[in-house]
């Protein structure tokens, strides 16, 4: 074999000496890393009930995700969450009445078809079975949608790198408990990004506080039992407060001086209060003694512009399953079409939402200003409509409660 010639004798003496110096891969290390976390985890694991043969089984060949949203990963930007589009999109378009109408359809098949298990979940708990499978048609399009994570590597990478790690931490726990206990097979054990699984989607410690053996097979199983994961949706509600009897929202219509900035959920007055300050019920209906009597909220969802809401102890307590308020709309008229109820009777009127990222630059001006003091999170619930309400009116502008370019353009300029 003939000799290289000198300038590719060079060109390989430097590539060489460039393999010699060059760092391991971030991944391998961050891997290694990653190692080290899980069998720090085997302690409080063992004391949770997990089998060591369980815990070897499950962990061998761990890896993280680290293409996750909600990461902290050092040398890299932060992920943050997803644009979820309960907090991006505009109602008229999370709420869109073409999505609405075919759950609803659908939704009353599955009342007839499951009509003795819903009769006995409402029985024993007094959730609507209207409401528990509007839960499970947001959640998974009632069971078509088909979640995309390894639920055990969700959360172990979480736990690992997250923002939330001491939460995770907990939920890797009770993940590999699940697993270990029997409860559910891996191949199974599907989740979204931030771990929720099975058909009406729950995190392992939620799993373990309000799961129930409906089908009475003796064990808990969300995955593929109907019953057990309805009345394990409607266990959960119980447990964080649901009354029984009780709507879960009014629809109203606003007086024409009506004050965007009273929806908060501290503002809360009797529902007969609320009628003779001139909120008016939307459809002309009449209210019993007892639902006049009923503490309720006003929820503007697109401030002064849209459909306006008077929110029951219930809404709060759908609001627990998952926070935003489009959310509790969705599920929440969801369920009354199910029973046969009408569209909204106040169209949606905001076309355009402002980006998370500018949502929060409007909180940071807000609590700077000293009108918001909650969490700087890019999301425009009540609180923010009703901090930047109070903002407008201090301002001297037209208040809507409504988060704009305009309006956060004003607050930058104040100093």
């Amino acid at each position: 074999m003939s000799a290289a010639p000198p300038r590719r004798r060079f060109a390989l003496a430097l590539a060489a000496l460039a393999a010699l110096c060059v760092t391991p891969p971030p991944a391998r290390a961050a891997d290694a890393g990653f190692a080290r976390f899980v069998a720090s985890v085997w302690p409080d694991a063992q004391k949770a009930g997990v089998s060591r043969a369980a815990f070897e089984a499950q962990t061998r060949g761990l890896e993280p995700d680290y293409k996750l949203p909600d990461l902290l990963l050092p040398g890299r930007p932060a992920t943050g969450a997803p644009a979820q589009a309960e907090f991006v999109q505009v109602p008229a378009d999370y709420v869109k009445e073409a999505s609405i109408a075919r759950l609803a359809a659908e939704g009353r098949k599955l009342m007839r078809q499951h009509r003795a298990t819903l009769g006995a979940i409402e029985a024993r708990f007094g959730v609507p079975g209207s409401v528990i499978l509007a839960i499970w048609g947001r959640e998974t399009d009632y069971g078509r949608y088909r979640l995309p994570y390894d639920a055990l590597r969700v959360v172990a990478t979480q736990a690992y790198v997250g923002r939330r790690k001491e939460q995770f931490r907990e939920e890797f726990i009770l993940a590999l408990k699940l697993l270990s206990d029997g409860v559910v097979a891996r191949k199974d054990f599907r989740s979204s990004w931030a771990g929720a699984t099975g058909l009406t989607q729950f995190l392992p410690s939620e799993l373990y506080k309000h799961g129930v053996d409906f089908d009475g097979d003796g064990r808990v199983n969300i995955w593929t039992s109907v019953p057990d994961a309805l009345a394990s949706a409607a266990q959960q509600l119980v447990n964080k407060g649901w009354r029984r009897g009780v709507r879960w929202a009014y629809e109203v219509r606003p007086p024409a001086d009506a004050d965007c900035t009273l929806g908060t959920p501290e503002v809360t007055r009797p529902i007969g209060e609320w009628l003779r300050a001139g909120f008016a019920p939307a459809r002309g209906e009449r209210l019993s003694a007892a639902e006049r009597a009923e503490p309720a909220s006003l929820l503007q969802p697109e401030g002064s512009h849209g459909p306006a809401f008077l929110t029951t102890k219930n809404y709060f307590v759908i609001k627990e399953y998952n926070f935003s308020d489009l959310y509790v709309l969705f599920v929440g008229h969801l369920a009354d079409r199910m029973a046969g109820g009408p569209p909204f009777a106040t169209k949606w009127s905001a076309s355009t939402q402002l980006r998370s990222r500018d949502v929060e630059a409007m909180q940071r001006h807000l609590t700077r200003l000293g009108f918001y003091r909650d969490k700087i999170d890019g999301k425009a619930g009540m609180l923010t409509r009703a901090a930047l309400g109070a903002f407008q009116k201090s301002a001297g502008l037209t208040v809507d409660c409504w988060p704009s370019a305009a309006v956060l353009r004003a607050m930058q300029a104040v100093r």
